[in-house]
């Protein structure tokens, strides 16, 4: 796939700083050190791809290994692995699909929602803690602007999704 050229509209100052502290959000986020005070703070021995696996079956409904790849962005041959690490360790199980018998859904277990409840709250109490001296107005406004500027991300994917031919 490649990469559109650069549009000939210049993007405002306040866009471009928004790119950069997403960017710098990210990193923060991403680094592998933080992953690990993250997962020994909430005592959920997982890896980054494991967190993000479970992270996202929270928040859908049971799917199949090859849905879960493409919803994730990953090849499947990564989630099929992860899945098998995720079973051995009593966090994900196979169910039957039933839409076709023939297929499986991976699901979460107790000890895998356990998992993901313990890893947000451990997230969720450290960002509290960084935004102590925030109001609350503050964290109102941005909250609802990150949901919004979220979802408006979402539907340009879409919009961009279904005007490019297939891979």
């Amino acid at each position: 796939m490649s990469t559109p050229p650069p549009s000939d509209a210049s993007a405002s100052p306040e866009v471009v700083e928004i790119e950069r502290a997403l960017y710098r959000i990210t990193y923060l986020s991403s680094r592998a050190r933080q992953h690990e005070r993250l997962m020994a703070a909430a005592g959920v021995p997982l890896d980054r791809a494991a967190a993000a696996l479970l992270r996202k079956m929270a928040d859908e409904e049971p799917m199949r290994p090859g849905e879960l790849a493409a919803r994730l962005g990953v090849e499947a041959s990564h989630v099929t692995r992860t899945v098998q690490h995720l079973e051995r360790s009593g966090h994900v199980v196979r169910v039957p699909d039933p839409d076709d018998r023939r297929a499986q859904r991976i699901e979460l277990t107790g000890a895998g929602r356990e998992a993901i409840a313990r890893i947000r709250e451990t997230g969720v109490r450290g960002m509290q803690a960084a935004l102590a001296h925030w109001s609350e107005e503050d964290l109102r406004e941005l909250a609802t602007l990150f949901h919004r500027m979220v979802d408006d991300f979402l539907a340009h994917a879409a919009e961009t999704d279904a005007g490019s031919p297939a891979d």
